[in-house]
Parts: structure tokens; C-alpha cells; sequence
């Protein structure tokens, strides 16, 4: 191309439609070697024609020189910091208000992530990047302007032709776990010590004086809301999430947007489930009012906004050995590979088991045996592997290659088609059967006292039971056979299998392990239709309808009910005589009563309930379950060796319970 001028803004428009596709829509269609080359030629045609460069080139994002200081930048409309909370039932109260402020309105809820990053506020004039400043007091932050500019993702000019006169765009910029391991990598070979985590290094990397070296951390950012703005069209935040894309900005991901209250707070509860799969660290997730005029008419209190909060969950990391990985088979054949650690300190507890959810996780975070790395447990998730320490990895760290047969069974394992989950697909499998029935008889299921898990060991590989109907068959003199089985054991377990029989669909569907449905959606579907007959009758389009269902959990519905093994499970438990019809209730309402309108916490390392099992019977006992403590928990279940949450109880003077405790209370109703 003999015209350079032409040539150098071909070569930065190809550029900024990279940028677009790798930051925006995480889909780059180049190699970071073609990338690195656009980019060398670009720099190459602008040092032989500098009258050429313009500010906003690709090649002007980091500044020649440091700043002298940081000065101080004013936000015209104030950076308000946002109400939070660790409590479910102080969440839900925080619905129950805005509801009053907006009677008999629709309100759309939107559910995004609090990335635990640094907050900032991105301002464009013209569509041109003029300011960057951190938030401060809220009032006045730094002017971070010459970081900003280093930012991956931050463009320097706005793409497209609506781009408002001015607008100010807030987000948070963070680092990936990812960046850290290879920042702390060179940080070794240079001599210094590693950084602990990576908002830290992000606080303290955006706040350089020297551009170039924050250009060095690979800092990103996720944009999701607004301040002074002229000329913005949105009317909603998920309008407004839109347009950031189309300008070529970041937006925060993993968005969704739930048509109520409730609806929202179950999503939110579930997707902390999910935060293993991210790359970057979460530390909440944050429930917005998604229509901007009902936010205008919510207005602020004199330091938080009223259409938003901020669902928190504490966070604890601890640094160990991962000693070796091992698989087990789940109830749905799933094979999880588990890591057997090193016993470390977490929370209060002793962990020694963290879950690597999939082959896909161990191969992206690549983890081996041998390896040192960071573990957390975040709300009520099982610990997981955040990262590796991959400047502390040992020279004889061991690859994990994934079984490609089942440890128990030797079927050879099938990848679910678009996912990532690998599984037995024999539905006869005894490690799958086992799990089944353990799950079937647990608490939160039938609530078959006795049934744990040695004695389901015997009952399985005896083959006295083969299927959940084959528990309703056993006789007394088949029992005595079992090891460790006397004649007033065998008389008490054939008597709660037989008063199980009575617990009704909720529990039944609960207890059937049917793929993505838990005590919530049993319930749900229970209440809908009344009974397993018409439950059978609906199509998964008429599934899909129901509040909190939706398509993917309708279709593993469907699909179980009219399988095979799913028909004829239920046909046969409909012949032992297994209640199949809806039960209002699963307890006497009385007894529904002993928490009604109490909140209660578990803690520590139980004996006899698991925490999901406690869980459940302080909700059907008319209460609510939650996770942290606050002034509004009315009971800490503790178990041995708890932590920081039986300080925090005693301090706040909530009412403490053992076990024994708890189930005396039960008991007595």
C-alpha cells in the first residue's frame, strides 16, 4: 500500500475490530502472534510519520513518561458506594421494601457479578477517552487517567455512530487468576516475593505513577453501570449493557435479567455454585432494578442507592499441597475428580478434599499432582482450587490423565454432547446405584433413618437391592444376614422404610435424582401439578413455563419421566405402594411452627446431619436456612472444631446449638 496514511488507518481500524472480538465478545478470530505483528507494523509506519499519530491510535495506550503525582479527579455525579448483605433473609427484607416503594408495579430484577476488583469510572467526550479516575470517597477519587489508558479492553475511542456527546462509564478493573500465575512467575525469576492475591495487586497497580509498568500487569476491566451521561438513549440497564458492546466497551458478563424479586434471589444462589468456572475473583453478586426510571424513583439514601444491593458471601483461601487426584462417580454418573490436599485450616475447619469439578477445569487451570495452590471456600460451596502456584511447582509434578472408563463399572465413560461433564452411562452401575440410594434415603429425600452408607454398600453388592423399588421388597431374614445387623436394627429400618412411604411427591421427585432438580424444584413442580400421573401427562414446553423451571431443567424432566429407567422407577414405587400424590406438608403443623420466622446458621464439622440435611428441616419446619450470621440469625448450629461464625454468634448473642440440641427440638414436635 503506497499511501501510509491510508495503510496506517486500515491497520488501526483491523486493530480496534480485534480488540472488539477478543475483549468485548471473547472470540478472537487471530493468534496473539498475528496480533503482536498488526501491531509492530502499525508502531513501524508511525515512528517514520509521527504528524500521523493521533491519540486515540492503539499504539499510544501506554505513556512514554510517569506522571509526577496523582491528582485528584471530582465526579460530577457521585461514585455512591452500594448497600450489601451476607444474610438470605436480610436479602429477601431488601426485596420486600422495594416491593412497598413500587405497589403493584412489575419490577424486572438484574443479577450480575461483584467482581472483587478496583472501581473506576471511564469518561468519553466526543467518544473520545478523556479521564480515568478511581472512586474514592465517592466524591473525589484519583485521576488515573495515564493506567487507564494501559487497560486491556478500555478503548480509546468509541466504536459505532451513537456515541452520546458525553458519558461516563463505571466498571471494575481487576486481574485474572491466570495473569497473576504468570506475573508471579517473573516475579520470582526476578527476585521479589509474589503477590497474595489479585485485587491487591490491582489496587496497587492502578495507582502507578508509571504507566509502564501497570501496562505490565495486564490489567482488564467489566463495565456495568453509568454516571453523567449526555444524549443516552437506554432505558434500562440491559439496554445499556447493549450498547457498551456495540461502543466496543467490556461489559460485565454472566448477566441476567429475572422477571421478579424471588426469581432473583434463587438464580443468585444458585450461580455461586458456578464460581470455580470463572477466572477471575467474585466476592457477591449484585441485584439491580433494571428499569431506569423506577431507579429514578427509588432515588438514594444519604450513602447507598435504593434500586441495588449487594448479596456478599464470605471468602476464605488457604495455601496447600495437592498430594494426589482421585475420581468418584456422583448419582447421575457424573466423575468428578476430587483433590486429596494436604490438611490445611479453612473457615474454622480441616479441608483435606477440594473438588476439580471436570477434566476441563484441571486442564485450563493445569493442575498436577505435586502441585502447591490456593484454595477457598466462598458461601456454602464446597472448597476448590483457585489457582496454582506455578512459581513454587516441583520438577516431578504429575500430569493427571482422565480415566476414559468407569473406576467402578469399566463402561466406557461418554462426554455430555456441548458440555463438559464426562459420565458412566450405565445406569446400572453400583457406584452410580450406591450414590442413588444413599441420596434416596437421606433427609431431604424419603428420610429412611439407617440407611447410610455402609449398609447401602452391602445392600448393593449382596444385590438385595438393585433399584429404589428393591428396598420396599426386604424382608427381616434378609437383613440378619447383613453384617452387623441385629433383630431390633432390622425391625427399626424396615419400619422407616415402610412410614417413607408416606412422604409424598415433593420429597419423591426430590429423592429420584433426576438431573438439575433439587428440594426447591421438587416442591415447585409438586405444588403444580398434584401429582406424578399429571406431572407424566405435560409436555416439556408446558414444564418449561412454570415459574423457576425454564427449558433446560423441563427437558431433564421430561426426558427422565418418559425414559426407561425413569418409567419403570416410578411404576414400580408406584406398586410398593409409595405415596405419589402432593402432601402440603411433610410434617405436622406443629411442628411446621418450631422456626417459623426464625433464621438459623450450621457450622463446623457435624456427625450425624450434613449441612444440606439440616438445611432442609429448618425449612420444612417453617424456617430459613442461611450462611453467614447477623443480628437477625436466631440460632448457630455448631459442630466440632467451628470457627469464626461461634465467635461471631457469642458476640451477638445468638442462641447456640449442638446437634443434639437441634434435633431434641425437632423431636419434641
Amino acid at each position: 500500500m503506497s499511501d501510509p496514511a491510508q495503510e496506517i488507518d486500515q491497520l488501526r481500524d483491523e486493530i480496534r475490530a480485534h480488540d472488539q472480538r477478543y475483549y468485548v465478545e471473547a472470540r478472537p478470530t487471530v493468534t496473539d502472534l498475528e496480533y503482536d505483528r498488526l501491531l509492530a507494523r502499525l508502531e513501524q509506519l508511525e515512528a517514520v510519520h509521527p504528524e500521523l499519530i493521533t491519540a486515540d491510535s492503539p499504539t499510544q495506550r501506554i505513556g512514554d513518561r510517569p506522571v509526577d503525582d496523582l491528582e485528584s479527579a471530582t465526579h460530577r455525579v457521585p461514585m455512591m458506594s452500594i448497600a450489601n448483605t451476607y444474610s438470605l433473609e436480610e436479602l429477601r427484607k431488601y426485596g420486600d421494601r422495594i416491593a412497598g416503594l413500587l405497589p403493584d408495579e412489575k419490577v424486572e430484577w438484574v443479577v450480575e457479578l461483584k467482581i472483587d476488583g478496583v472501581a473506576a469510572s471511564l469518561t468519553y467526550e466526543n467518544g473520545e477517552l478523556v479521564r480515568g479516575a478511581t472512586r474514592g470517597d465517592g466524591k473525589t477519587g484519583d485521576d488515573i487517567t495515564h493506567n487507564i489508558r494501559t487497560v486491556f479492553g478500555v478503548p480509546l475511542r468509541l466504536a459505532g455512530e451513537d456515541v452520546p456527546p458525553l458519558v461516563e462509564v463505571r466498571g471494575e478493573v481487576y486481574m485474572t487468576n491466570s495473569d497473576l500465575v504468570r506475573l508471579n512467575e517473573t516475579r520470582q525469576k526476578q527476585g521479589f516475593e509474589p503477590y497474595a492475591n489479585t485485587r491487591n495487586v490491582t489496587a496497587g497497580s492502578i495507582r502507578l505513577l508509571d504507566p509502564r509498568i501497570c501496562a505490565e500487569r495486564r490489567l482488564r476491566i467489566f463495565c456495568h453501570g453509568v454516571g453523567e451521561a449526555d444524549g443516552l438513549r437506554s432505558t434500562t440497564h440491559t439496554e445499556f449493557l447493549k450498547q457498551l458492546a456495540k461502543w466496543g466497551l467490556p461489559a460485565t458478563p454472566h448477566v441476567s435479567c429475572l422477571g421478579s424479586f424471588a426469581e432473583a434471589v434463587t438464580h443468585a444462589e444458585s450461580f455461586i455454585e458456578r464460581l470455580h468456572e470463572l477466572d477471575f475473583e467474585v466476592d457477591g453478586l449484585v441485584l439491580k432494578v433494571n428499569r431506569f426510571e423506577q431507579r429514578e424513583r427509588l432515588g438514594a439514601t444519604s450513602k447507598s442507592p435504593r434500586w441495588v444491593i449487594a448479596y456478599k458471601f464470605e471468602k476464605y483461601e488457604a495455601v496447600t499441597r495437592l498430594n494426589e487426584i482421585r475420581v468418584q462417580v456422583g448419582k447421575t454418573g457424573t466423575i468428578t475428580p476430587v483433590a486429596e490436599l494436604e490438611p490445611v485450616e479453612l473457615a474454622g475447619t480441616t479441608v483435606s478434599r477440594a473438588s476439580l469439578h471436570n477434566a476441563d477445569e484441571i486442564s485450563r487451570k493445569d493442575v498436577r499432582v505435586g502441585d502447591t495452590v490456593v484454595v477457598e471456600k466462598a458461601g456454602k460451596i464446597i472448597p476448590h482450587i483457585v489457582r496454582v502456584e506455578m512459581h513454587q511447582r516441583a520438577k516431578d509434578a504429575r500430569a493427571f490423565e482422565f480415566p476414559t472408563h468407569c473406576p467402578e463399572c469399566k463402561t466406557t465413560l461418554e462426554k455430555d454432547e456441548g458440555g463438559v461433564y464426562i459420565r458412566c452411562p450405565n445406569l446400572s452401575c453400583p457406584a452410580q446405584l450406591r450414590e442413588r440410594l444413599q441420596y434416596f434415603a437421606s433427609r431431604s429425600a424419603m428420610d429412611i433413618e439407617g440407611v447410610g452408607d455402609k449398609l447401602v454398600g452391602q445392600l448393593v453388592s449382596s444385590e438385595l437391592v438393585k433399584d429404589f423399588s428393591d428396598l420396599y421388597g426386604l424382608t427381616e431374614s434378609q437383613l440378619l444376614k447383613l453384617e452387623r445387623m441385629g433383630e431390633k436394627s432390622a425391625r427399626n429400618l424396615l419400619g422407616a422404610i415402610e412410614a417413607s412411604k408416606g412422604r409424598g411427591l415433593a420429597r419423591l421427585l426430590n429423592a429420584l435424582s433426576i438431573r438439575h432438580v433439587g428440594t426447591r424444584v421438587a416442591t415447585i413442580l409438586a405444588e403444580t401439578f398434584g401429582s406424578m400421573n399429571a406431572l407424566q401427562q405435560a409436555t416439556a414446553e408446558e414444564l418449561s413455563e412454570i415459574n423457576e423451571v425454564g427449558p433446560i431443567i423441563a427437558q431433564s424432566v421430561y426426558d427422565f419421566l418418559h425414559s426407561e429407567y425413569g418409567s419403570q422407577a416410578v411404576q414400580q414405587l408406584d406398586e410398593a405402594g409409595v405415596d405419589q400424590e402432593f402432601i402440603s406438608s411433610g410434617v405436622s403443623s406443629s411442628a411446621k411452627q418450631v422456626f417459623a420466622g426464625k433464621t438459623v446458621v450450621v457450622t463446623g464439622k457435624l456427625e450425624k446431619y450434613t449441612r444440606d440435611e439440616i438445611h432442609a428441616l429448618v425449612e420444612s419446619h417453617g424456617g430459613r436456612a442461611s450462611n453467614s450470621v447477623s443480628k437477625s440469625t436466631s440460632y448457630l448450629v455448631a459442630g466440632e472444631k467451628a470457627g469464626s461464625k461461634l465467635a461471631k454468634a457469642k458476640h451477638l448473642g445468638v442462641e447456640v446449638l449442638t446437634e443434639a440440641g437441634f434435633e431434641a427440638m425437632i423431636s419434641q414436635n
